[in-house]
């Protein structure tokens, strides 16, 4: 069962509008979608995950994203069988398999800064940093940091690798060993045919290079209705770098009743 965070429970009842599922990316979970999910939660009932192998959910052997599409259509299942749908680079890959394979649980669909296609990176060097981090001798997040600064230059990528570390445990909220060996699955994309006829929200941060020029047709064969916009001076992490923004464009694509 995937851990579930609920925002918005004294928002206005609005029935005609379904809850607000949010799945978020590699070494992530579902706090880290605090800050959107709180000013979302307003006016809808806004729920973040952890996603499998992430944060508070279960660890299971497989990380295939015909594996995460289910967990989210379990959940919705449980929310009343249908979500407006927000996922941002891997949580985005799994929020499109999920609307390509269980259409009927996706009303609308955002997907965050990633495309329907397999990237040439790996994230295994992250995993590769994490493991260096002597956890037996850290009592602070600051002992942590330190170390990891030895492997990762970027104090931005640090801080939000150690939102996923429990200091008190002395452990990582994220299985290593799976998410590792799940790494090419993860990077990539399934070989997946169907269309999701609903309405779709490409949003992408405008100095990001994960959704590109040549990616629109791939996108448009998918989802037919899909419309592709971009946040100025936002990278790949979008809603952390201009939460208002994107906190903006979401309200307006959600709310659309056209």
């Amino acid at each position: 069962m995937l851990e579930l965070q609920t925002y918005g429970d004294n928002a206005p009842a609005e029935h005609q509008s379904p809850p607000i599922l949010i799945a978020h990316g590699l070494f992530g979970s579902g706090r880290n979608w605090g800050v959107i999910a709180k000013r979302l939660g307003k006016s809808r009932r806004v729920i973040t995950v952890d996603m499998r192998n992430h944060g508070g959910s279960h660890w299971a052997d497989s990380h295939a994203y015909a594996d995460l599409a289910g967990d989210l259509a379990e959940v919705i299942s449980g929310l009343g069988g249908q979500a407006d749908v927000i996922g941002h680079s891997m949580g985005g890959k799994a929020a499109m398999v999920l609307a390509l394979t269980h259409p009927e649980h996706v009303r609308r669909l955002i997907v965050a800064d990633i495309a329907p296609v397999g990237y040439g990176h790996s994230q295994t060097p992250m995993i590769d940093a994490m493991r260096k981090v002597n956890l037996s001798k850290i009592t602070t997040r600051s002992d942590a940091d330190a170390q990891l600064a030895a492997h990762v230059e970027d104090p931005s990528v640090r801080a939000f690798l150690l939102q996923s570390l429990d200091v008190a445990g002395k452990t990582w909220r994220l299985n290593l060993d799976v998410l590792e060996a799940e790494m090419e699955k993860i990077v990539g994309f399934p070989d997946i045919s169907g269309q999701f006829d609903g309405p779709a929200l490409f949003l992408a941060g405008a100095a990001s290079d994960y959704v590109l020029p040549e990616h629109r047709a791939l996108i448009k064969s998918l989802f037919p209705k899909a419309r592709q916009a971009k946040i100025p001076g936002a990278g790949h992490w979008l809603h952390a770098e201009k939460p208002r923004e994107f906190e903006a464009a979401a309200n307006i694509f959600l709310s659309d009743r056209s």
